[in-house]
């Protein structure tokens, strides 16, 4: 506006170029420049700044003490969230999230002519991850400063003062809002709190008892009790465990022994699936960031914003969905793992630790399986998003020195994933089967929020 008002002014009439220059320095004193036009829609913009907080999200999550599977998988959810509502009102014909997920309330409104969208983007996830992350070590958070600053410098070069200021502000009061509505989900701090001291499990036949080599106690017994984003009943999937039986003819006791042999006669494709998907906490940006993974992964192939910020808002969802159903899951059925049964009824010599050594038993119920829920959750809402038929390669673990592996499709990636978990002695085939059916159907919630009109 400015630049088009002062390049007129010399072939103006001498009565029009005063008040011209008035009205000039009114708009100058007033907008300090305001945007010449009105702001580019989210599609207008690169995947980049997402990508680049995304990245960084696994590191904190894989570095930060306590951030073990389902606490994880809440913070993916809320950065998801943030982002999407951050570039919502610049996404033409998308609705925001409130009054869709649960409790979500009315969010702040962005004013008209809109913000330089990744720019806000860019304050929201630094305030996000800040919040998210308050015991991520001093130099990760100075990562997470350095990063903000970084992106803030680039656009400080290519737009004007009060836009910038405006989308920056913008950033900072939808992350606030999204802050404290997740204040009242019940997994606020779990990372402090992994391990409750109060927890006393059932006991009884077939019941979860610790497993070696830690004996750790139960991983966030109550983490199934947390408010989910999206769904409204955990109960409606999935099918009961087979009945708890020692009989060598029972369905019980033949998934025992499928493990036990599957396990003593592990091929090495076995075992290199079994820890390609290992994910374990501490060592990696667990279960739910190795989806991330491969979402930045795809979406580094030339994405926009806005289907970056719909993709991370719904496979964060659905990954945070998925863990709280499938604790529900656990701790109502409470299911002995695998260890524990063969060592008990088929063989007492059994040390599957040993054989697939640096896989380990988990410390909560078997039943249904993390891995399985999760993959087929986001590997339903990428089908949705990107196609049933993408082929890729999956470089998550290549800093561990594992070969990366290709699929044929997301499903394909989520069947080895739930596989895997069978090859690692972790699961039964039942906790398998019925647990990607449990995270189909998670998916099956998410994508009915409506975020296009």
């Amino acid at each position: 506006m400015c630049i088009r008002l002062s390049m007129s002014i010399a072939h103006r009439p001498k009565t029009t170029k005063v008040r011209l220059l008035l009205c000039l320095l009114v708009l100058l004193s007033a907008t300090a420049c305001r945007p010449i036009q009105e702001a580019p829609p989210a599609s207008g913009y690169a995947a980049s700044v997402a990508l680049a907080w995304f990245n960084l999200s696994l590191k904190l999550v894989r570095e930060t003490p306590g951030f073990s599977p389902p606490v994880a998988a809440r913070a993916f959810g809320y950065l998801g969230v943030t982002l999407y509502q951050a570039v919502q009102p610049g996404m033409p014909d998308h609705r925001t999230l409130a009054g869709q997920l649960n409790e979500l309330p009315a969010l702040p409104v962005a004013q008209s002519g809109g913000y330089h969208w990744p720019l806000a983007a860019n304050r929201a996830l630094a305030v996000m991850m800040h919040r998210l992350f308050p015991t991520a070590t001093p130099q990760n958070l100075a990562m997470v400063d350095a990063l903000e600053l970084h992106w803030a410098n680039q656009f400080a070069a290519e737009i004007d003062l009060p836009y910038y200021e405006a989308s920056i502000a913008w950033g900072e009061t939808i992350a606030e809002a999204i802050y404290q509505w997740s204040l009242s989900d019940g997994g606020d701090a779990g990372y402090a709190r992994n391990i409750s001291a109060d927890y006393v499990p059932p006991s009884g036949p077939g019941q979860w008892v610790s497993t070696p080599p830690a004996f750790a106690g139960a991983l966030q017994p109550t983490w199934g009790r947390n408010r989910p984003f999206v769904l409204a009943d955990g109960n409606a999937c999935p099918a009961p465990p087979p009945v708890y039986s020692e009989a060598p003819d029972s369905a019980f006791y033949q998934d025992g022994l499928e493990v036990y042999q599957i396990v003593n006669a592990l091929t090495a494709e076995e075992r290199e699936i079994a820890l390609f998907w290992a994910d374990n906490a501490g060592q990696t940006a667990t279960p739910a960031g190795h989806w991330i993974s491969i979402l930045n992964q795809i979406l580094a192939n030339g994405a926009t914003l806005d289907v970056a910020a719909i993709a991370y808002a719904q496979v964060g969802i659905a990954v945070a969905d998925a863990f709280i159903i499938c604790w529900q899951t656990q701790y109502r059925y409470n299911v002995l793992r695998p260890i524990t049964y063969i060592q008990a009824v088929i063989d007492p010599t059994w040390n599957v630790p040993a054989i697939t050594d640096p896989l380990i038993t988990p410390a909560f119920p078997e039943y249904t399986s993390g891995h399985s829920v999760q993959s087929a959750a986001a590997a339903a809402v990428l089908t949705h998003l990107f196609g049933a038929n993408v082929t890729f390669t999956d470089h998550t673990h290549d800093t561990l020195g594992y070969s990366p592996r290709s699929f044929s499709s997301f499903a394909a990636a989520a069947d080895d994933a739930a596989r895997s978990r069978l090859y690692g002695g972790i699961h039964f085939r039942a906790a398998v089967e019925h647990g990607l059916a449990q995270g189909r159907w998670v998916a099956g919630q998410v994508l009915a929020l409506r975020f296009a009109d």
